[in-house]
């Protein structure tokens, strides 16, 4: 949708005199106002919202876990980094050599009997040479900038350390900057004595605030000192727990008051080996999620390369995160491993002896939450601070598996084996990585067939198709499976994404007795670790912000209501447009060969013809990625590593045109992505075979950026192979033929909805609550019908989020936000004027 850039706010017009505090007026050159209508029906009853209706699904994935919501200040404080983990990582990454004047030395990282522990396996060699009294160490940087400090804030620093040195080593540790000039508290004085860990610790004291300082271990003497899990926590973490979260991050969470949390993943849960961190197993660094990992002394966990490509300590574990959701109130709904890979990497473990202990370690992982403190696991989770049970009952097994029948075999085993034993736990399944194509189809056939009580739904798309889908559910079945809508965004962090989604979750509420669950995700993003956007809430090492998606989820998530009161209403839509553009050619990660280009109308009519034997002059490249040059008469794609490469020809106002292609794939990961209804690199679409590291072909429509799936299905493409496509185009019809067969099909015709509403009502409040989306350039005059013999108070709560649609927070600013006013005139039947690009929510007092 192509918008105006204004600050819209309330127009003339509205109920009672004046515009709320803080909304401006309208912006001149605004369009003229549209009108609706909202009728509701209060003696009809709708169907109750589940009270967990909305929660947050928290993935290590954007530094979310460490540098993020675990706040330990200290970047490999145990030397664990890998290059398994990422390519450019060392045992010493974010760490330096120091030393004052005098003091010299060596240092290295080691893997050998010497360690702390046998899964804490790597450890920091400092070899002192201080023959002239000096003092030798490390420097370590921090995430971002450095480490974050506040002037008078407790900093609990610690270290596992041994040294051969006969009279101990004594070290010295400072909070400073990088050149040493400036120091930020008083300098801890520490004595390591013996050849065997022990813990030290003391305490800082920040004098100066910064956002860059350093930490510096040095020692003197000489000798041999080694050095582990090197710690600096603020005492100031969320609800003052030790090994705790980070407390401006956990606040805005907890500001959500989500009622669940979804956790660990997401692709680190179903990707990478499903053995185990041990010699038995060979000592899997790249292994999926498994709670077992993750719980005890904080020395003792295992270490892991993160699917995001860093490395995730597990300090925030499985205990922690219980004791998170507890804090904020909310159910936590953790998601197991079911030994079938997916996030492209698509592949079933066949191993019966791992699946047996996959199973177990999720009865186990159940007893952990709930058992007595008298079972194996109870106990566990009481030693570690916490008798009290945390009240588990719901879990979900797998994430986003490709292969829907090998998921299945395996999902229901798990699923038989908690009933047996936790017949009141919920056991989720899910339905694939989108929301159409041949593997959600077969998933949802197998939930359908297997009696599943809840299936979670993930897809990412743009803001159109959210516009176009708020009747998504209002045709799924009544008595099936419920639905949890556990990942959904729509692609950016502007207000027009947030408004979208808005409307969209209208919809979600509408069929509250199907869908029952829905998060937002991914949860946080660290701005200088960035692995996918958009994100709900961002942060640097001292600042946070919340998106205006954050601020759209925030008023829906404190303002949900009891029940749908049932309502409908009538106005102006958008109707579908046929397909246009101009032709394009692209490629992901792979070297391609096309020729032979040919565009002709649908009376046959040559529109367009390139064999390339004249060069390449007809095509521009609007993606100005990739190597593109004409080889041997055929133009060629020949960078592996690029993504997204799209060249184009023709005229934009192309309509019912047939394109026809040759395609050879050279190299490299994927296969062909051919363009057709082509307007700039925002908008367009393509056929995408051989996407998804070659496992599925599909067609994505994008729409300023953000892109849509319309058909997907498996699909891989042969090196060498010379395919033919052809694309045919008919209105908003599409016809997808692979050397002569039709592939499949689509009709792009949905209407766009940019008006949107539910109501529901609070029953301890005694309100109605108006929930009214506008996503339009244009303002929304509306006549909002309560309902004959309904009473109400004059006065009402409205709490409006507007502003201009290409606005986003960031930062250094956070314009998008809610403002909360209260207004005159209402009744059984009165008139508001919504502005354009907002969301509204009227809290209606009843009689």
């Amino acid at each position: 949708m192509r918008t105006h850039r204004l600050v819209a706010a309330l127009v003339t017009g509205l109920v009672g005199t004046a515009l709320p505090p803080g909304v401006p007026a309208l912006a001149a050159g605004t369009p003229a106002a549209l009108d609706y209508t909202i009728t509701v029906d209060p003696k009809r009853s709708g169907p109750a919202i589940d009270p967990d209706m909305y929660g947050v699904f928290f993935e290590d994935i954007n530094r979310a876990a460490d540098g993020g919501l675990y706040a330990e200040l200290v970047q490999n404080r145990s030397f664990e980094y890998l290059p398994v983990d990422n390519r450019a990582y060392t045992g010493l990454t974010s760490w330096s050599a120091v030393a004052t004047p005098g003091g010299s030395g060596s240092i290295a990282t080691a893997d050998d009997d010497a360690r702390l522990n046998e899964r804490n396996r790597t450890y920091l060699t400092v070899t002192l040479t201080n023959a002239e009294g000096g003092t030798y160490g490390v420097l370590n940087s921090g995430y971002n900038t450095g480490i974050a400090l506040q002037a008078g804030k407790t900093y609990d620093f610690s270290v596992w350390a041994r040294t051969d040195a006969t009279g101990g080593t004594p070290l010295t540790v400072t909070l400073r900057d990088q050149a040493g000039a400036t120091t930020y508290a008083e300098p801890l004085r520490l004595a390591v004595q013996g050849d065997t860990w022990r813990r030290y610790s003391g305490t800082f004291v920040a004098t100066a605030t910064t956002d860059a300082a350093r930490l510096a271990v040095q020692a003197g003497g000489t000798g041999t000192l080694r050095l582990d899990m090197v710690s600096l926590f603020p005492r100031d973490t969320f609800k003052g727990r030790p090994n705790g979260l980070r407390r401006d991050l956990a606040e805005k969470i907890a500001a959500l008051e989500p009622r669940f949390i979804r956790f660990p993943g997401g692709c680190l849960v179903n990707t990478g080996s499903m053995y185990g961190y041990t010699a038995e197993d060979g000592w899997q660094r790249a292994r999926s999620y498994q709670w077992k990992d993750t719980i005890g002394p904080v020395e003792e966990r295992a270490t892991n390369a993160n699917f995001w490509g860093y490395n995730q300590s597990y300090g925030l574990g499985y205990y922690e995160y219980f004791q998170f959701a507890e804090d904020l109130g909310a159910k936590p709904v953790p998601v197991v491993p079911a030994l079938v890979t997916g996030c492209g990497q698509n592949r079933a473990v066949d191993d019966d002896a791992l699946l047996r202990r996959h199973i177990q370690d999720t009865l186990d992982l159940i007893e952990f939450a709930n058992g007595p403190v008298t079972s194996t696991w109870g106990a566990k989770r009481a030693a570690m601070g916490h008798p009290r049970p945390f009240g588990l009952d719901r879990l979900e097994v797998g994430n986003e598996e490709n292969l829907p029948d090998a998921f299945m075999t395996r999902f229901v085993q798990f699923r038989d084996a908690i009933k047996a034993r936790y017949p009141a736990v919920t056991v989720i399944s899910n339905s694939g990585p989108d929301d159409i194509g041949n593997t959600f189809d077969r998933a949802w056939e197998l939930n359908r067939a297997n009696g599943v009580e809840m299936v979670d739904e993930h897809y990412y798309n743009s803001p159109s198709w959210f516009l176009q889908n708020n009747r998504r559910y209002d045709s799924y079945d009544r008595n099936g499976p419920k639905v949890w809508l556990g990942e959904y965004a729509s692609q950016d962090n502007k207000l027009s994404n947030a408004l979208a989604e808005a409307a969209y979750m209208t919809g979600l509420e509408r069929n509250a007795d199907v869908v029952t669950m829905a998060s937002y995700a991914p949860l946080l993003a660290n701005i200088d670790y960035v692995q996918w956007r958009p994100d709900l809430i961002w942060f640097d090492n001292d600042q946070s912000w919340g998106s205006a998606n954050y601020e759209v989820q925030k008023l829906f998530m404190n303002n949900v209501g009891d029940r749908v009161v049932p309502s409908t209403a009538t106005g102006a839509v958008r109707t579908p447009q046929p397909v246009t553009g101009a032709v394009g050619l692209s490629t992901w990660r792979t070297a391609a060969r096309y020729d032979d280009v040919a565009v002709t109308s649908a009376d046959g009519a040559e529109l367009f013809r390139d064999d390339f034997s004249a060069g390449a002059d007809r095509w521009t490249p609007i993606a100005g990625r990739g190597s593109w040059s004409v080889v041997d008469g055929a133009y060629v794609q020949s960078d592996t590593t690029a993504e997204d490469t799209m060249v184009e020809a023709g005229d934009e106002n192309w309509r019912d045109y047939d394109l026809n292609v040759k395609a050879t794939k050279l190299s490299g990961a994927e296969g062909f992505l051919v363009g057709f209804g082509v307007k700039d690199t925002g908008n367009y679409y393509w056929w995408n075979l051989g996407g998804w590291n070659n496992t599925q072909g599909a067609v994505e429509k994008a729409v300023d950026g953000g892109k849509t799936t319309l058909i997907a299905k498996p699909n891989s493409i042969e090196t060498g192979r010379t395919y033919d496509i052809t694309v045919q185009i008919r209105g908003t019809r599409v016809t997808l033929l692979l050397d002569g067969q039709v592939w499949g099909s689509f009709d792009d015709n949905a209407v766009t909805e940019p008006f949107a509403q539910v109501v529901t009502r609070d029953v301890a409040a005694r309100q109605l609550i108006v929930k009214v989306v506008n996503a339009q350039d244009a303002p929304a005059r509306t006549r909002i019908d309560l309902g004959a013999g309904v009473r109400v108070a004059n006065r009402a709560q409205m709490t409006v989020i507007t502003g201009d649609p290409e606005q986003l927070n960031t930062r250094t600013a956070q314009p998008i936000k809610p403002v909360t006013s209260t207004i005159k005139g209402v009744a059984p039947t009165f008139t508001r004027t919504f502005p354009p690009h907002s969301v509204t929510f009227i809290r209606v007092q009843t009689r």
